[in-house]
């Protein structure tokens, strides 16, 4: 258990990795809770038969065991979400981006690529850091961590792709989920994970998207 008082007292947080090193990060409780939830949703209601995912086809297996393909698209193969000639075009039921738009300049451009790539009909489940988090030095030294968003930002940018009708977001966090985020500290820190129940989205971590290409 963490003294909170140590919060007030020290300029270096618990942890620069999000809490991974100490076990499992907070922003995952609500990035996991909301794909289960919409894709069973998805899933009562749409034959998924083909999904894409971002890096990995972890959540893609998760939440929709039953697709016959479970693709990954991958960056350091030359996959660019901003570059439409390296996509497929009207392929897939479901594309999960999780955590990406964060660290791609050109955003605006990514959201298209989303587009592109699914079925008249098909759903992007997407999340993104909200404005309240460590800035990731791995992807910084990499490729760049560019932007945290509000739930608002994020709604604006995705329904001038998707039209506004067709885009929902949800807002994920309060105060205490902020402060224990940005000290860096796990899941298995806190006391009761029912305190992450609580949401308040001036305080949002993590912003979950849902959209559908009409």
């Amino acid at each position: 258990m963490i003294n909170s008082e140590l919060f007030l007292q020290n300029v270096e947080p618990i942890s620069r990795k999000f809490g991974i090193d100490r076990g499992t990060a907070i922003d995952r409780y609500y990035i996991d809770s909301f794909l289960i939830d919409e894709s069973l949703k998805f899933s009562s209601d749409y034959k998924v038969e083909m999904t894409l995912e971002v890096g990995e086809s972890t959540y893609s297996k998760q939440c929709f065991p039953n697709a016959m393909t479970h693709d990954v698209i991958r960056y350091d193969k030359g996959q660019d979400l901003t570059r439409p000639e390296t996509l497929k075009t009207s392929v897939y039921d479901v594309f999960i981006c999780t955590q990406t738009f964060n660290f791609i300049y050109d955003y605006r451009a990514a959201i298209e690529g989303s587009f592109q790539i699914l079925k008249h009909g098909g759903l992007l489940l997407a999340t993104v850091a909200g404005n309240i988090s460590q800035v990731s030095r791995y992807d910084m030294e990499r490729w760049g961590h560019f932007w945290g968003f509000t739930h608002e930002g994020i709604r604006r940018a995705v329904s001038e792709v998707y039209g506004e009708e067709n885009v929902q977001v949800f807002p994920f966090g309060n105060v205490l989920a902020a402060t224990a985020f940005i000290q860096g500290l796990a899941q298995e820190d806190l006391p009761d994970l029912n305190q992450l129940n609580q949401i308040d989205p001036e305080y949002a971590i993590a912003i979950g998207v849902k959209a559908f290409k009409r």
